[in-house]
């Protein structure tokens, strides 16, 4: 009996190491250099922490220059339209329609800000498609812009709005 179990144990180990993973020993166990990062700690400074781009820093700057010449196109419009839209008689009255066509200017001088906004988000999108991303100040310039030109063109959407709720449309 124990000639045969002897017999058995080299074909066992035989088939055992069959069984094992070509390119050598499984990986260590151990912890890796990257899990003894802390995520709770803040990183010390950014990776990339240079000033932003003259380029985008100049585009930007075009661009909410172009944003608040449209505000300055707007205001007056928008005034005109509101004085004939409290002076405005019924629906489909001659004052009515007249009020009706200095919104439609107003709407329609609003143009320059919502390009501008729409310009700056493509400068940011474009930027991230074409370099991979963006470097921090380069991003915090792109939001800035894109804050005060949003701020802008949403104080113009409420003007419009409240016009337009003044004309029962």
């Amino acid at each position: 009996m124990r000639a045969a179990t002897l017999s058995i144990l080299p074909l066992a180990v035989l088939a055992l190491s069959s069984c094992s993973t070509p390119g050598g020993p499984y990986p260590s166990l151990q912890p890796r250099a990257g899990e003894a990062v802390d995520p709770r700690v803040p990183a010390a400074r950014p990776m990339n922490d240079r000033p932003v781009t003259p380029a985008l820093a100049s585009r930007l700057a075009e661009l909410i220059a172009e944003a608040h010449q449209g505000d300055a196109a707007f205001e007056p419009a928008a005034d005109q339209a509101q004085k004939l839209a409290n002076a405005a008689g019924p629906a489909h009255s001659e004052s009515w329609i007249a009020a009706q066509e200095a919104l439609t200017a107003a709407i329609a001088a609003r143009g320059p800000t919502s390009n501008a906004l729409a310009d700056i988000d493509t400068l940011g999108a474009t930027a991230l498609q074409s370099q991979g991303g963006l470097a921090p100040n380069d991003l915090a310039a792109v939001k800035r812009a894109g804050a005060e030109a949003g701020a802008i063109d949403q104080r113009q959407a409420a003007r419009v709005k409240a016009i337009q709720g003044r004309l029962g449309i």
